[in-house]
Order: C-alpha cells, then sequence, then structure tokens
C-alpha cells in the first residue's frame, strides 16, 4: 500500500506539490481571518493587538518543536519501516520518474532561498528597516536572520545524513542533508518579511501577503525534495525548525512593540 502510494506520487508530482500548496494556501488564509476577528475584538476593547496571540504562538512553538524532534529520532534511527525508508523510496522514484523540464525549472526557482539571494534580502530589509527608525524591528530582523544559522548547521553536522542521489546535473549540492537549509532559511526569511509587511502596509494588502508567503515557502521546500537533493523529511524537519524560531522572534517582536506602545500612554 505505502509502495504504491509512493508511485503515484512521485508519478504525479506536480500534481500533488499543487494541491500541497493549495492547501498551505487556504490554511494560511484561515490563520489570517481567524487573527483578523481577534484583532478587531482587541481594538474594540481598547486594547493593542500582536500579529498574534500568546497562546496560538506557544502552540506553533511547541508543535514545530515535537515535530522536529520526531522527524530526527526516525532518522537517527534509520528503519527502513520508519520515516526513512518512505524518504529512501520517494527519492528513488523521482530520481527515475521526474521530467527533466520540470527539474530545469526548479532548479531556477529553487535558488530563491539560496543563501547569496537570502543574505542579499536580508540585508537589504534591514536598510529599510533602519530609514524607518524601526530600531527594535531591526534588531530582531537581524536575530532572526542570524541567529538559525548556527542552529541549523550544528543539527546537520551533529545528524551528517548524506543528500539523496541527484544525477541529473541541474542542480549539485554538498553537504549534510538533515534538516534542509533551504526550507529552513526560507521560512525564517520571508516569514519574517510578511511580519514586517503585515506591520507596515495598509491592512488590505495583509490577505494578499500571507497566501503569497504560504506559496511561496511551500514551493521552495517542494522543489527540493522534487530535484532531489533533500528527502521528504529534511524539509519537513527544515519547516518544522524553522517555524518554531520564527514563531519566536514574532513573538519577541510583537513584545517589544507593545511595551514601546504601552509606555507611550
Amino acid at each position: 500500500m505505502t509502495s504504491t502510494l509512493i508511485d503515484w506520487t512521485a508519478l504525479h508530482a506536480p500534481t500533488v506539490a499543487s494541491l500541497l500548496l493549495l492547501l498551505g494556501v487556504l490554511a494560511g488564509d484561515l490563520a489570517w481571518q481567524r487573527s483578523a476577528r481577534l484583532k478587531v475584538a482587541a481594538m474594540a476593547g481598547g486594547r493593542h493587538a500582536g500579529v498574534m496571540r500568546w497562546r496560538t504562538g506557544v502552540l506553533l512553538m511547541v508543535a514545530g518543536t515535537v515535530v522536529f524532534a520526531s522527524l530526527a529520532f526516525a532518522v537517527a534511527l534509520g528503519d527502513p519501516g520508519t520515516m526513512a525508508g518512505i524518504d529512501t523510496a520517494l527519492a528513488q522514484e523521482l530520481h527515475e520518474r521526474a521530467s527533466p523540464t520540470l527539474l530545469q525549472a526548479l532548479a531556477t526557482f529553487t535558488d530563491l532561498a539560496s543563501q547569496p539571494w537570502i543574505v542579499g534580502g536580508s540585508l537589504l530589509v534591514l536598510f529599510v528597516l533602519l530609514l524607518r527608525g524601526e530600531w527594535w524591528l531591526s534588531l530582531v530582523w537581524s536575530v532572526a536572520q542570524i541567529g538559525i544559522l548556527p542552529l541549523s548547521l550544528g543539527i546537520k553536522s551533529l545528524v551528517e545524513r548524506p543528500r539523496p542521489l541527484h544525477s541529473h546535473g541541474f542542480v549539485v549540492e554538498q553537504g549534510w542533508s538533515f534538516p534542509s537549509g533551504h526550507a529552513v532559511s526560507s521560512i525564517v526569511f520571508y516569514g519574517m518579511l510578511a511580519y514586517v509587511l503585515l506591520r507596515i502596509v495598509p491592512s488590505r494588502w495583509h490577505r494578499a501577503i500571507i497566501a503569497v508567503t504560504v506559496a511561496l515557502v511551500g514551493s521552495i521546500g517542494i522543489s527540493r525534495i522534487l530535484l532531489q537533493v533533500h528527502y521528504l523529511s529534511d524539509v519537513m524537519a527544515g519547516f518544522a525548525l524553522g517555524l518554531a524560531w520564527l514563531v519566536l522572534c514574532m513573538a519577541c517582536a510583537d513584545w517589544l512593540r507593545l511595551r514601546s506602545l504601552t509606555k507611550l500612554r
């Protein structure tokens, strides 16, 4: 049953990826609607509202940590009957079935989470925030982008998981596979960018910002799997780790903002 499902997934990879992205965007939209209702209620009560409620933040941090730890344990165990077996089977099927045209397109798209792009984008956003006088937000932005690097690289060195075979030639990656650095970087960079935009642009744009961010981050993660430079669990773990760190940074930024607003009252 599992083998049949993996074969079918590899054969219909673009369709499966599109459905997953659609589900992700719908989930993000539902989260935005709930957040908007809570913000209206807070403002009606004369309170300042953050981007995220603290209970939601705690839940997401715990969920991200638990998912990451579970995947790390499964990968370390290496049992073919667990996640490691699914990873290997899916990577093998994609290696045999993936379309060269699709791989060539994904090889270009996946660079949206490459180190040069993330570093350049981070410096540009920092420069804009400093120009606007957003001192505390600039600090949190810098900590978010820099702080995740030693954590991600340290875990890679600790786990030492080899990458799957990717001999198609469109992308060549070196280094350890778990967790996916592109997945971690994309969710932290684009997630924090969305947070910054939610803080400084009119509310009529907020829904679109959430949808684009979810679609972009999800697409980058899927591209790493289809390009066979990461296993499925590498990307899932990268997203889980990045989400926990992102929510922590967002919570710190919200706390600093609400603290400064309280002092002004």
